[in-house]
């Protein structure tokens, strides 16, 4: 798979830009959510972190929604992106019960469509879980939903917020960074 070849050494680089430019925002604000995905007829779990801009920090594949997923979830998305300023979640218990543990339930904020970045961020991946008839391992469920996030942060621009001639340039410097990157 094309993930396979390109992805890590790709992924990895963005990401790590993308974070220390983060870190230092005063005003970084996470969306948590999940969504089911069927691997073989058998229902799992994608958790994924969106920043406040929509872009996609953390996927993390589990078989339960329950406290232990969610608390071992947001461990790793701390871990690797630091501190959120406020993190957004949707009425499930589990978010407030990991939270609590994690020692920061007051950052939480819950609303009605407070959420809904990162609901709007699934699109994507379900488009593109569609075009390949399902997942067959939830291994690479996993590795597909890390590379995807990835790829689709970089050359997504947000063609509806800029004029022409700056998407242009944009999508040129992200398809040249991605020539460099893998040629």
């Amino acid at each position: 798979m094309w993930w396979n070849r390109f992805g890590p050494m790709f992924a990895a680089d963005i990401r790590r830009q993308r974070v220390s430019r983060m870190k230092g925002s005063r005003h970084w604000r996470w969306h948590l959510d999940e969504v089911f995905v069927k691997i073989n007829g058998e229902r799992h779990y994608l958790w994924r972190a969106v920043d406040h801009e929509g872009e996609v920090l953390e996927s993390f594949v589990t078989k339960r929604r329950d406290k232990a997923a969610a608390l071992e979830f947001m461990k790793k998305a701390l871990k690797r992106h630091g501190r959120a300023e406020t993190i957004v979640t949707d009425g499930m218990r589990s978010y407030p019960a990991a939270m609590r543990e994690l020692g920061n339930l007051e950052r939480r904020e819950m609303g009605r469509w407070f959420n809904n970045r990162a609901e709007n961020s699934h699109l994507p991946f379900r488009r593109r879980e569609r075009a390949m008839q399902r997942f067959r391992r939830m291994k690479s469920l996993q590795k597909f939903a890390s590379i995807h996030a990835s790829f689709h942060n970089h050359f997504n621009s947000e063609r509806h917020l800029v004029d022409r001639q700056t998407y242009k340039t944009r999508r040129s410097a992200a398809l040249a960074e991605w020539q460099k990157v893998v040629g």
